[in-house]
């Protein structure tokens, strides 16, 4: 009598690593970049993003010669280092914190949705949160960040548990088609009530107007009560990274790896929150960014989601602060928002990244 063959998956594997909480290693995941690829992807990104920083705070809407703005980074009492002080340096720092988050939701999105086109603003998570942030500005009285964040994270939590609900209705797993067609018409709901809102209060539009449509030229202060959120909700991410590189492979397999997936999707919803809702909350609805970055990304280091986040969290960044560059300069007096900016740029890059069969796979 032939003895029966092994199971193919052991019960000691169900406690691997995938799961965040687990101690033992994580099973290893197919990549398709050679490891220098991705650390010379990753070394050139980091070059970019420190020239993007050096960028932001030598141009701006006003010129000013190199030796005032060295000047001013130095101390100097003068009109250019206020400039550079007050104005440029708490705007580059804001940029990157808001480019970081909106670049890793838009991964951890793509990621525990198996969806490549999913994203904060496609899967109308960033509708939400503005919703939210209108709501409390109109029929609350919310005038600052600190008053009216907690309603952006309200909204996109609300938002993106509707969209994952509508598409996991009657299967066990979230279709991702039905997800992104959900999100859309959530979004644009969303998107006209607060609009709505805005045309027929004066006194609210006049609030948000600049807000509204993306932008980094009207930062007060305050903005950096969100810089806690993105930083919580950035290590809560990357923690996950290994629960989804399972969670790419099923709900079924990643159970059978040990990862606890109703875990798992809790605190990638939770993340998701606190990343897009601090964001929005402080500058405004910003588009493409968490979709196409992540792409650009996994072409360029493979499907490792530790990988993917640790790219996102550089180009994302970098995108937004280029963006944020070109804005100040193209017009010859005033600034173009920076969310045009992002779609400009967007827009053509993700046409020639979904082309590609490796960049639009997860």
């Amino acid at each position: 009598m032939r003895r029966a063959s092994p199971t193919p998956m052991r019960r000691s594997s169900r406690s691997s690593a995938c799961d965040p909480m687990s101690t033992t290693p994580a099973p290893r995941v197919a990549e398709s970049a050679p490891p220098v690829r991705r650390v010379v992807g990753l070394a050139l990104l980091a070059g970019g993003l420190v020239a993007a920083i050096i960028a932001s705070i030598i141009f701006g809407s006003q010129s000013l010669p190199l030796t005032d703005v060295w000047h001013g980074l130095l101390g100097a009492d003068t009109e250019a280092g206020v400039i550079v002080r007050e104005m440029r340096i708490p705007r580059t720092v804001i940029a990157l914190a808001v480019g970081a988050a909106l670049g890793v939701a838009g991964a951890l999105i793509q990621a525990f949705s198996r969806n490549p086109l999913a994203d904060p603003g496609i899967l109308g998570v960033n509708a939400g949160a503005s919703a939210g942030v209108v709501f409390a500005v109109a029929f609350l009285g919310a005038s600052g960040v600190f008053q009216y964040i907690w309603f952006a994270f309200a909204g996109a939590i609300a938002a993106t548990l509707l969209v994952f609900l509508i598409g996991a209705a009657g299967r066990g797993d979230a279709d991702p088609l039905r997800m992104t067609l959900a999100g859309v018409a959530l979004g644009a709901v969303l998107s006209g009530i607060t609009g709505g809102i805005a045309l027929l209060r004066s006194d609210v539009f006049d609030t948000i107007r600049t807000w509204t449509v993306g932008s980094l030229q009207s930062l007060t202060s305050d903005v950096f009560g969100v810089l806690p959120f993105l930083v919580i909700g950035l290590i809560i991410a990357f923690w996950l990274a290994p629960s989804m590189n399972a969670l790419a492979l099923g709900d079924d397999l990643a159970t059978a790896l040990g990862t606890r997936v109703g875990l798992t999707r809790v605190l990638s919803i939770v993340a998701v929150a606190l990343l897009c809702g601090a964001a929005t909350a402080a500058a405004g609805p910003i588009g493409f960014v968490g979709l196409m970055v992540p792409h650009a990304v996994r072409w360029l280091v493979g499907p490792h989601q530790v990988w993917i986040m640790a790219g996102t969290v550089l180009a994302a960044p970098l995108l937004l602060l280029v963006s944020d560059v070109v804005g100040r300069l193209v017009l010859p007096s005033g600034e173009l928002p920076v969310a045009l900016v992002t779609a400009f740029i967007g827009a053509p890059v993700l046409i020639v990244l979904v082309r590609a069969r490796k960049a639009s796979s997860l």
